[in-house]
């Protein structure tokens, strides 16, 4: 790749990286002044991924607008040590989401989920009693059990609805239990339940308690993270193929950048 078109490339590049590192920032401050602690609790690595994109672009644009080696040499470095991270954790999030799935119930038509089927890391994330605390007051605050009332108005909507993987597991007591549903947000608990798991126990019909105590609602949780994670992970994947593309390039911009410098030398 010739001299002009290398560095052309990695100008723009990096400019539309610096403009987008400049976008993640502000969403980040954005963040800061949501009243929702659960979005809160994102808004520094949101703030610090921005920071990092900004930075690597300037570092990138700069090298390639004023042919400086070394900014060159520096920006590979960081390439390639991101290139480097993003392919260890995206093999480590195929294998920590390998497992666990959801199990068929007679009567309904979403699946329900056990908490034993999922790795042993989310096991650990969601058992652990202060990352629990922290996830339970999002979902108590959360629109997943409040609005089920007014999503099914009636009882057979209810029972005709396909929940999501936190609807079933946290908004209601696991079917093994046999509570008769009234509603939406409301059981029978005057029925003696047919399991003796701890899960039916633990279910209550207040909207801060519901079964967000239960196993039933971690794994429901460990779904929705198993999702997220494997979205991520194929993002992960299509980021790679840029970056690699982007190393490449950038490698062409450093050595015309450090040709162009020899020649500068050689013509004093």
């Amino acid at each position: 790749m010739s001299t002009g078109t290398s560095t052309f490339v990695i100008r723009w590049v990096n400019f539309l990286t610096m403009i987008l590192g400049l976008g993640v920032i502000c969403f980040g401050i954005w963040m800061s002044t949501h009243h929702d602690q659960c979005h809160r609790t994102l808004t520094l690595p949101v703030i610090g991924l921005g920071a990092l994109i900004l930075l690597i672009s300037l570092v990138g644009f700069l090298g390639a607008l004023k042919n400086i080696t070394l900014l060159l040499w520096v920006y590979l470095a960081i390439i390639f040590l991101i290139l480097v991270a993003i392919l260890v954790f995206t093999v480590l999030a195929f294998i920590i989401t390998n497992s666990g799935s959801g199990h068929a119930v007679s009567g309904i038509k979403f699946k329900e989920y056990h908490l034993q089927d999922y790795s042993a890391w989310f096991l650990k994330q969601l058992n652990n009693t202060k990352n629990w605390d922290r996830l339970k007051s999002c979902l108590v605050k959360s629109d997943d059990c409040n609005n089920l009332p007014n999503k099914y108005k009636t009882l057979k909507a209810y029972k005709s609805a396909e929940l999501s993987p936190v609807e079933a597991g946290c908004c209601r007591p696991p079917s093994e239990c046999g509570y008769p549903a009234i509603n939406a947000s409301y059981y029978d608990l005057s029925y003696h339940p047919t399991s003796t798991s701890k899960d039916c126990k633990l279910y209550r019909n207040a909207r801060n308690v519901k079964c967000y105590d239960c196993d039933s609602c971690k794994a429901g949780v460990a779904q929705r993270m198993k999702t997220e994670w494997r979205v991520v992970a194929i993002f992960n994947v299509i980021l790679f193929v840029i970056l690699s593309a982007v190393y490449l390039v950038a490698c062409c911009a450093r050595r015309n950048a450090a040709s162009s410098n020899s020649l500068k030398e050689g013509r004093r």
